[in-house]
């Protein structure tokens, strides 16, 4: 899953894949804007076929907290 969303990542920030961890925060660490971060999440909903819950996506820091959430909604 990491990988699959360094791939989407670096087609919305200019981040070097190696750069990014687990721990990296999308905002802070990336340089997401907050639309950024809201495309990114529709291509996510396209690419794993799942649904995304805006309020719950709102709470979502890290790259391993996106991680976390589409493991648990892809079930």
């Amino acid at each position: 899953m990491l990988e699959k969303l360094k791939n989407i990542i670096i087609n919305y920030v200019e981040v070097d894949k190696d750069e990014i961890k687990p721990e990296s925060r999308f905002m802070e660490d990336l340089g997401f804007t907050s639309f950024d971060f809201m495309s990114m999440l529709g291509e996510i909903e396209d690419e794993l076929d799942v649904e995304i819950d805006q309020g719950e996506a709102a709470d979502i820091r890290t790259v391993q907290e996106a991680i976390d959430y589409l493991e648990k909604i892809s079930k």
